[in-house]
């Protein structure tokens, strides 16, 4: 059996009176590829940052390698874990190769070690090494994104957590990245967690998917799995979305009632 390398355990948060999380309990195993997903306010991102501690739980136990992540300082913490966001974040003064190169800097790498880095990771999101003085102003939404996964990667983390990661991008973008970036996770041996509204995309890029609901988990397993076994009418509805959505596209392509 894989080693736990996230573990939740009876973790709970408030934002005032709100309850984001409720008790959430969750285990993803080294090189799982797993999706969260449910409705806006469901405790998705809440989820995701109590991870690597931009949001602190209120109450229960978060341990990442084994580690409680409460006596780790936070900056420390965050070294480990790459991390992925929808507003990508690239700093607009600096290039893509020095944007890319701003953990391992904060970690005391010598410069050669850096440079080689840089140019490796380029090459893995498949952008060209040329490109690595440009600002992020002179690159297309996709390859700004393309950065981002790169920067997340530089200081080879075990982990990686993704919050929206793809949901800026147009569709065709979106999907080549998708892809990509499953592959990467195939081909690097990491752990991925996602939070994503997009339920084809969690179902065509995670190998489980957990549904979030009013701060709780509703649904955990593999997709096909969960809706074959869920009682439940919110998951379901979820989970059929990808086929409701298919059907319509077909009607409409081919000319039937929509």
């Amino acid at each position: 059996m894989a080693e736990p390398l996230i573990e939740l355990e009876d973790v709970e948060k408030r934002y005032g009176e709100h309850r984001a999380l409720a008790g959430v309990s969750l285990r993803v195993d080294a090189g799982e590829f797993v999706a969260l997903v449910g409705g806006s306010g469901s405790g998705k991102t809440t989820l995701l940052k109590t991870i690597n501690r931009l949001a602190a739980p209120g109450a229960g136990r978060v341990r990442v390698a084994g580690e409680d992540t409460g006596a780790i300082a936070a900056p420390v913490l965050r070294r480990k874990i790459g991390y992925v966001f929808q507003e990508i974040g690239l700093f607009p003064h600096l290039g893509v190769a020095e944007n890319i190169a701003i953990t391992p800097r904060l970690l005391g790498w010598d410069r050669g070690r850096i440079a080689a880095r840089v140019a490796e990771l380029m090459d893995l999101v498949d952008l060209p090494r040329a490109m690595g003085e440009r600002p992020p102003a002179a690159l297309s939404g996709g390859q700004r994104q393309r950065v981002g996964v790169a920067r997340a990667l530089a200081a080879q983390p075990a982990m990686v957590l993704m919050d929206e990661p793809f949901g800026a991008l147009d569709p065709l973008t979106r999907d080549a990245l998708g892809a990509d970036y499953r592959a990467l996770h195939d081909r690097l041996g990491l752990t991925t967690l996602m939070v994503t509204h997009d339920m084809a995309e969690a179902v065509l890029l995670a190998d489980r998917i957990v549904v979030l609901g009013e701060g709780r988990i509703l649904a955990d397993g593999a997709p096909a799995e969960v809706l074959a076994t869920t009682s439940d009418p919110r998951v379901r509805d979820l989970l059929e979305a990808p086929r409701r959505q298919a059907a319509r596209l077909q009607a409409r392509l081919g000319g039937g009632p929509a």
